[in-house]
């Protein structure tokens, strides 16, 4: 029997496992926001950065990525590889995950997807809402082993966008974040 994986963020440009298919599409019930701190990929544990988690959230849809792993050796290695990079988030859900925005009737049961709890006392790296600006601030500086937080954000805008997909959120702090660079001057 397959296993899908649902990713809403950097699952989606970057998937790092073996799998048989990819649909695009998205999961209801659920807002993707940069509320989750990284101290292992986007950020140190001195300086966070700021990844998505999802939030439970009544009529919103989360689009994102679903892969279709099979065979039980591709699905623990894959299992055993997201266990390491999706460490920070401490809870997987199972979700319904549909392709077409007005469909009632879900094209995959059963997705699993990461999410980090809201709860500092079960997730320490919980860093929850601020303003555009202060998240915008705090992604500009953060850095860690796996680059510079705004290249983490930016790639998400640009494969949402590639997808046809808006998500305000996303869109909104990564222009708070260009709006805050430093241009960049060519060179003479």
């Amino acid at each position: 029997m397959a296993m899908w994986v649902f990713g809403y963020g950097s699952l989606i440009w970057k998937a790092g496992f073996n799998y048989d298919e990819k649909l695009f599409g998205f999961i209801k019930g659920y807002r993707r926001l940069f509320y989750q701190g990284s101290t292992d990929h986007r950020g140190t544990p001195a300086f966070p950065g700021r990844t998505v988690t999802l939030l439970p959230c009544d009529g919103e849809k989360c689009w994102g990525m679903a892969y279709k792993i099979s065979g039980e050796e591709n699905k623990e290695i894959a299992l055993s590889y997201l266990e390491v990079r999706e460490k920070q988030y401490d809870t997987k859900a199972y979700v319904d995950f549909y392709t077409e925005p007005n469909s009632t009737i879900a094209t995959i049961q059963g997705v699993m997807v990461y999410v980090a709890s809201p709860d500092p006392r079960i997730n320490p790296n919980y860093l929850g809402p601020a303003s555009l600006e202060e998240m915008a601030k705090q992604i500009i500086q953060a850095e860690g082993p796996s680059g510079p937080n705004r290249d983490y954000l930016f790639q998400l805008d640009e494969a949402l966008k590639q997808h046809g997909c808006e998500d305000s959120h996303v869109i909104d702090l990564a222009n708070a974040v260009r709006k805050l660079l430093p241009e960049t001057k060519p060179s003479s």
